[in-house]
């Protein structure tokens, strides 16, 4: 056997080993789930889940704190990437060490500097009330989202020739702000479209910073689900498990979409 063949079976042993790894304890929790009803499989457990008030509501409000985190995001990292791609190439190395840090450092960590900083007594009591409370979550996730968000983003824009779309933009009497939007959002909006649908994978299912600053999010939920019943947090760990893979699905189709369309 030639060792192009020895390296291919070497390979597929090995995906199929990790798809076994992965799959297995996904087939037996989905199996658990359906044990709601004795001596019979049924899907009551995802009816009961589903039909949950506290479901609708914590997996609503996650949904709305995802978005805004994206938004923010967007806004936040977008220009920054594309200036230090254009004009301040040096500074790359110390963004990307500060973007990193979040995947380092716990958010446990991250939150309690939070409320130490903005607890009602502080200068910006940002934890005084709900509203000010959600915005300080938003911001929490943005910065838990950080790595995610600013590489998918930067890789996009390495991709593209940021410079010369700039000097074009400026030949034609276009300003700054209207390049931004209008010749390098169009070119990147994969990369963040990529960085949104993680955010929002991260953002669905966090626990620590919602339960910790107290919201109604749907990690807490998850958590609470899970201490009290038995098959119902199986069925919310399926539910879970697909609205991730559905992101990933996403984007993988939205980036399949850009490049028949770059063929095309």
């Amino acid at each position: 056997m030639n060792p192009a063949s020895q390296s291919r079976i070497g390979a597929w042993i090995a995906f199929v080993v990790g798809s076994l790894y992965f799959i297995v304890p996904l087939i037996g929790t989905f199996e658990f789930s359906l044990r709601l009803k004795r001596d019979e499989y049924s899907f009551e457990a995802y009816r009961v889940v589903l039909t949950d008030p506290k479901f609708l509501s914590s997996f609503g409000y996650s949904t709305l704190m995802a978005l805004i985190t994206i938004v923010i995001g967007i806004v936040l990292v977008v220009p920054t990437a594309y200036w230090i791609q254009l004009r301040l190439p040096k500074l790359r190395p110390l963004v990307e060490f500060i973007t990193l840090l979040p995947l380092v450092m716990p958010a446990i960590i991250i939150v309690f500097g939070y409320l130490r900083l903005y607890n009602s007594s502080s200068w910006i009591p940002l934890t005084a009330n709900e509203r000010s409370t959600d915005l300080l979550l938003a911001f929490s996730y943005v910065t838990l989202a950080l790595p995610y968000m600013y590489r998918a983003v930067e890789t996009g824009m390495r991709a593209v020739d940021v410079r010369t779309l700039t000097e074009a933009g400026e030949i034609l009497g276009a300003s700054m702000i209207t390049i931004l939007f209008k010749v390098i959002f169009p070119n990147v909006r994969v990369a963040i479209l990529s960085g949104a649908f993680l955010t929002f994978a991260t953002v669905i299912g966090e626990f620590t910073m919602a339960s910790l600053l107290n919201r109604p999010a749907f990690g807490p939920y998850l958590q609470l689900i899970g201490a009290n019943r038995a098959y119902e947090p199986s069925a919310l760990a399926i539910i879970a498990f697909l609205v991730t893979w559905a992101c990933m699905g996403l984007i993988n189709v939205v980036g399949g979409a850009k490049r028949q369309a770059k063929r095309a």
